[in-house]
């Protein structure tokens, strides 16, 4: 089975999460723009047909994300998650009827090859599916404290760049989180079954995490451009899933020479990732 599987499940749940991505924003715009944080902005949504099509496409991303978790290890199948950027601009421009100019083109093969040479230089191995309660309580207050922090700055902020990045940058970590807490958690089913995944604190906590995440998002979405919230979500999301993998599943990651491929291709995503937000903020 190998990393065919996770890297399957993980791409087809990267998919999924692009076309929710589309779905949901478009709806978002659609609702005026509050000023704080709003838990009614959900209410809102929810009368809107395109956003409960934007959360079924998450409930089959999650499904796959779950399958991947429980088959690979986390600093494998998060970083993935980048590939949602390009494959959102390009759902959205087909929804459009628009073609996708060259420059975004090359856009999108600077991700795709970046993600391909940072994972073949990396190298991720292990597969640990269980971690000790006393990682999880550091890991867990680091997290919660970093995204409060976000979130009241990007609050206390008018809407546009600095609202739209902070929201976005704490969307990421609670993803993040949730896709470690995910990890933990899945494996019960196999395990103990049904009752061993429900009496497991790892499922409510992800489930926890993932409703913040939610509410992050769509505020992220609704609180400036694109191109401030994308990036800090889409790189922010592999960035503290990485280090969540190290830390918390002793995964590893090749080092020596192989560093300075990596950081060729992290700096590849980066410039595909930034020049696609821009683009994005032209998509419908």
């Amino acid at each position: 089975m190998g990393i065919a599987l996770p890297v399957f499940c993980a791409l087809f749940a990267a998919f999924s999460n692009a076309l929710a991505t589309v779905l949901q924003r478009r709806a978002a715009l659609t609702v005026p723009q509050s000023k704080g944080f709003r838990l009614g902005l959900v209410l809102d949504l929810l009368k809107r047909p395109g956003w409960l099509f934007g959360i079924l496409a998450v409930i089959a991303a999650g499904v796959g994300q779950a399958a991947a978790l429980a088959t690979g290890p986390l600093v494998l199948v998060q970083p993935l998650f980048v590939l949602e950027l390009p494959l959102a601009l390009m759902i959205a421009s087909l929804a459009a009827r628009q073609r996708l100019r060259g420059a975004l083109w090359l856009s999108v093969a600077a991700v795709v090859v970046g993600l391909g040479v940072a994972l073949v230089a990396a190298s991720p191995e292990g597969n640990r599916t269980h971690v000790p309660l006393d990682r999880w309580f550091p890991a867990l207050g680091a997290c919660a404290g970093a995204v409060v922090a976000l979130a009241a700055a990007g609050l206390r902020r008018p809407p546009g760049r600095a609202r739209a990045g902070c929201l976005g940058a704490a969307t990421a970590i609670c993803y993040a989180l949730t896709a470690a807490l995910m990890k933990d958690s899945v494996p019960l089913l196999g395990e103990g079954g049904v009752g061993a995944f429900l009496t497991a604190w790892q499922t409510y906590a992800f489930g926890a995490t993932g409703i913040c995440a939610l509410l992050l998002l769509e505020h992220a979405m609704q609180g400036g451009p694109l191109v401030a919230s994308q990036p800090a979500l889409t790189l922010g999301d592999a960035s503290v899933s990485v280090m969540l993998g190290v830390v918390l599943y002793e995964e590893h990651l090749r080092s020596g020479w192989w560093v300075l491929l990596q950081v060729l291709g992290i700096a590849l995503i980066c410039a595909g990732v930034l020049a696609l937000a821009r683009a994005g903020e032209g998509a419908p």
